[in-house]
């Protein structure tokens, strides 16, 4: 296992599996449920528990953008597969609405009301009784206005309303075998962009060739900030070594993809760090 990788997690605890047979009993009320997505820990994890209780009256649906990062939809696909789960992929907008492309703080919300808008159409073309999301109790540490999305629209998140933890859900999703248990988390390319700086597919696609580089040097858990002309990497520590040894194919790589600067910030990754400091809904 790679320094980047995490250790294998704990047994799940007892009150764990009781919130898993809980979680059971939720979706098969339900009776039948349309998720929300991504190949994440999260949603991989809800995607499996829905299968597994529902069948084919379970679904994933995927919204694809500019915003998505290349290889995240075949990953999402495989990991379906290997559930055996099936998946409906659903091309979403955000990027015509002005008010995403501003890039204010409240960025989200707008993205994540046009895909759950384009999914609960989906939901009841396709006679499917709910839409559910990923959301776990540990995401409400952070500013997340897509969660107002989801409020207004209704979309439910079984794995908040059950008081699920990411700590919960990796050992749960490690004892069923699930190949997400230890992903690391992968928002949105456009949360790479500071706010206040327009999102452009142009600036997206720069983002995306930047973290594709950055990932052929086998880091697993790093972020590619976007400064107009400069891209600043962030990785752990243990990872820095790895950039400086391979930095000048880094560099060549980071300059075809558009970026005049390479620079390595000696803070390392932080998940979420655009949005200290914000405002939490």
């Amino acid at each position: 296992m790679s320094k980047q990788q995490m250790n294998a997690p704990p047994e799940p605890t007892e009150e764990a599996r009781a919130k898993r047979e809980a979680l059971a009993d939720w979706l098969r009320r339900a009776g039948s449920v349309a998720v929300a997505y991504s190949g994440g820990t999260d949603s991989s994890f809800l995607l499996l528990a829905a299968h597994e209780a529902l069948g084919e009256h379970a679904v994933g649906v995927i919204g694809i953008s500019a915003s998505l990062a290349g290889g995240e939809r075949e990953e999402a696909l495989a990991t379906a597969r290997a559930i055996g789960a099936r998946v409906e992929v659903l091309e979403t907008e955000e990027l015509d609405d002005p008010r995403y492309r501003e890039n204010t703080t409240n960025r989200c919300f707008f993205c994540k009301h046009e895909l759950f808008g384009k999914l609960l159409d989906w939901a009841r073309a396709n006679d499917f009784a709910a839409v559910l999301d990923g959301t776990n109790y540990d995401d409400l540490q952070d500013h997340r206005p897509g969660r107002t999305a989801a409020g207004e629209q209704g979309v439910r998140s079984p794995l908040l309303e059950l008081g699920f933890t990411k700590q919960e859900i990796r050992a749960l999703s490690y004892a069923a075998g699930l190949p997400t248990w230890d992903k690391p988390a992968a928002p949105c390319l456009s949360s790479r962009i500071p706010y206040g700086t327009p999102v452009t597919p142009e600036v997206l696609a720069k983002v995306d060739a930047g973290e594709a580089a950055i990932r052929s040097l086998g880091i697993r858990v790093f972020r590619l900030r976007h400064h107009d002309t400069i891209a600043r990497i962030e990785v752990g520590p243990e990872d820095f070594g790895t950039i400086l040894e391979r930095r000048e194919e880094l560099i060549r790589r980071l300059r075809e993809a558009g970026y005049r600067f390479v620079t390595l910030d000696l803070e390392g990754f932080r998940s979420g760090r655009l949005n200290e400091g914000s405002r939490r809904p």
